[in-house]
């Protein structure tokens, strides 16, 4: 009996059992420091504009940097085809002097690629952020009340779900982008970052919040909240205290893999000149910038294309470290726990 009392106190409850999971996963892990590292340094992109007294905003056409004691123009003159117009220098692998070169406006692309990195994590983590909550919101409303309410919220996520998402965010993003948004009490001015953030979190929201939904539904006929409903208990605690903790296991699964599909997300449209606006600089406009450049100094748009790839990949592999941490059924296992 004793030795039952004391299992029972040194028990670890679900989530500190989900984390030790996921602590034991050495992939997840090593996926969770790279990600940490690439948030780091990218917050570290104004010291680092500072450190190599660039700005990697203005056109540095004329600026000249040493290389080996050689002073060295930062737009050289082309030598390819008919010797025409300027090439920007290559990497120098100096930090702080041109690490991976300039580009077509003789701007250090290492700098923007820091400020690009802090641009595209800020916009795909607050969009994540606003999907999560609006999501679980019309999720949770839709699936305990039901009736018309469940009807309506249904029928207007359908809509959404019925557009292609690139299709419907690059619609938005074309309306949006040069009138921005003014709802009276919303504001939003055209270029401001808040607009792809709203964008990418909309054409979202449909599909954390029919899973979600259908998690309610569940629970809502499940004997705690049926019991608790008969007792009286007030319907916003039975939300809130009986079934956001059962479903928010599913949000935090879904969080990393949103991530990662917001990056993609705003890289495409910042791509296609309806995303990040300039001055301001994304990881998808640096793609563009270095288009032209790909025969010549293909590293301006090598980088942020593979700062995306390894973001995403890290996002991905955690998001499924995560999955299995929370819910060992979703993984066949060999051995115990």
């Amino acid at each position: 009996m004793s030795d039952a009392v004391a299992s029972i106190r040194t028990s670890r409850g679900p989530w500190a059992t989900a984390l030790r999971r996921l602590s034991r996963d050495k992939a997840a892990m090593a996926c969770l420091a790279i990600f940490c590292l690439i948030v780091v340094l990218s917050l570290l992109a104004p010291a680092y504009a500072s450190f190599a007294n660039t700005d990697p905003f203005r056109s540095s056409l004329d600026a000249t940097v040493e290389i080996n004691g050689v002073e060295v123009p930062v737009m050289e003159e082309s030598t390819e085809g008919l010797a025409l117009g300027y090439t920007p220098i290559g990497p120098t692998w100096q930090l702080g002097n041109y690490f991976l070169g300039a580009d077509n406006q003789g701007r250090d692309v290492m700098a923007r690629l820091l400020y690009g990195g802090l641009n595209s994590l800020l916009i795909s983590g607050a969009a994540t952020i606003i999907t999560m909550v609006l999501a679980t919101a019309i999720g949770l409303t839709a699936g305990f009340f039901g009736g018309m309410t469940d009807t309506i919220l249904s029928r207007i996520l359908d809509v959404l779900w019925a557009f292609p998402v690139y299709l419907l965010a690059i619609s938005l993003s074309i309306v949006l982008i040069a009138q921005g948004i003014d709802l009276g009490i919303i504001v939003v001015e055209a270029g401001s970052l808040w607009l792809p953030i709203f964008i990418i979190a909309i054409v979202y929201i449909p599909y954390i919040a029919r899973p979600i939904r259908g998690q309610v539904l569940a629970l809502r006929r499940s004997e705690f909240v049926l019991a608790a409903i008969g007792l009286g208990v007030p319907e916003h605690r039975i939300l809130l205290r009986d079934i956001l903790p059962n479903v928010s296991t599913t949000l935090i699964v879904f969080t990393p893999l949103m991530l990662a599909i917001n990056m993609l997300t705003e890289s495409a449209l910042s791509f296609l000149s309806i995303g990040v606006q300039p001055p301001d600089a994304s990881w998808g406009t640096i793609i563009q910038d270095g288009q032209g450049l790909l025969y010549t100094r293909p590293m301006v748009a090598l980088a942020p294309g593979l700062a995306i790839a390894l973001t995403v990949l890290v996002l991905n592999i955690l998001g499924d470290g995560v999955r299995d941490a929370l819910d060992p059924r979703s993984k066949i296992k060999l051995g115990g726990d």
